[in-house]
C-alpha cells in the first residue's frame, strides 16, 4: 500500500518567523522572562533539581516523539511478505 503525501515546501524567498523582527522580539522577551523566572525561583529549583530532571524525561518523550514519525513504520511494510 502506497501513501502519497503532499509535503509543504516553503518558497525560497519566504523568511522564517524567527528571523523576522517580531520573532526576534519574541525570543528576546522569552529569554528575559526565563531569566527572571529562574532568578526569582532559584531557591526552589536548587532544592528540587533532581525532580525537575526526572520530569524532563516524560516531557521530552511526549513533545519530541513527532520528530521521527511516531511508533509506526519501524519494521517492514505489511503488504510485503516476510522472507
Amino acid at each position: 500500500m502506497q501513501h502519497d503525501h503532499e509535503h509543504y515546501h516553503k518558497p525560497e524567498n519566504e523568511v522564517s518567523f524567527w528571523k523576522t523582527p517580531g520573532g526576534i522580539t519574541l525570543i528576546f522577551f522569552l529569554v528575559v522572562g526565563g531569566y527572571f523566572l529562574i532568578k526569582e525561583h532559584a531557591a526552589h529549583i536548587g532544592d528540587n533539581w533532581i525532580w525537575l530532571i526526572l520530569l524532563l524525561c516524560p516531557l521530552m518523550h511526549i513533545f519530541m516523539h513527532g520528530g521521527h514519525g511516531g511508533h509506526g513504520g519501524h519494521g517492514k511494510n505489511k503488504d510485503e511478505g516476510e522472507e
